[in-house]
């Protein structure tokens, strides 16, 4: 029971701290990147990263070690549907990703280098659309937790 309320916890953390992260890098893109915002941003970009790979082995150790068990997860469609979006969230990220090491690459090459503000207003729209899809997560894993039942 201790493992369970740790992992949950753990795991709960983890998600808060994905999207501290996710509008920070959102925060950062407004407005205009000079050498330190890039760095900024690279760093925190390094930080979501490693922060949904903890979040993805917090996740399995709940299925695989939770009070639940890992046939209420995989059984449970509002489950797959949250994995679905965590993935998607994950495949967007990509971009910005490449494109911030691209950033920090060409201002080790030129200390003046500032991106262009069409390619920076990109990636804070996918940023934004990050952000948009983990509060759906939120709402799939209320409905998972609760099977989907809407009963008042």
């Amino acid at each position: 029971m201790l493992t369970d309320f740790l992992l949950a916890s753990l795991h709960h953390l983890l998600v808060f701290g994905l999207v501290a992260m996710l509008v920070a890098e959102s925060v950062l893109l407004r407005g205009s990147l000079d050498r330190i915002a890039l760095q900024r941003l690279a760093g925190v970009d390094m930080g979501y990263g490693i922060c949904a790979m903890a979040l993805i082995a917090a996740g399995i150790a709940r299925v695989s070690f939770g009070l639940k068990g890992h046939d209420f997860y995989l059984h449970n469609p509002w489950f797959h549907a949250k994995m679905g979006a965590f993935v998607l969230v994950g495949l967007l990220s990509i971009l910005p990703t490449v494109r911030f090491l691209r950033w920090r690459k060409a201002l080790a090459a030129n200390p003046i280098f500032v991106p262009d503000a069409a390619e920076t207003a990109r990636m804070r729209g996918i940023v934004r659309f990050e952000l948009i899809l983990l509060a759906a997560i939120f709402v799939l894993a209320a409905a998972m937790a609760r099977h989907g039942g809407l009963s008042l």
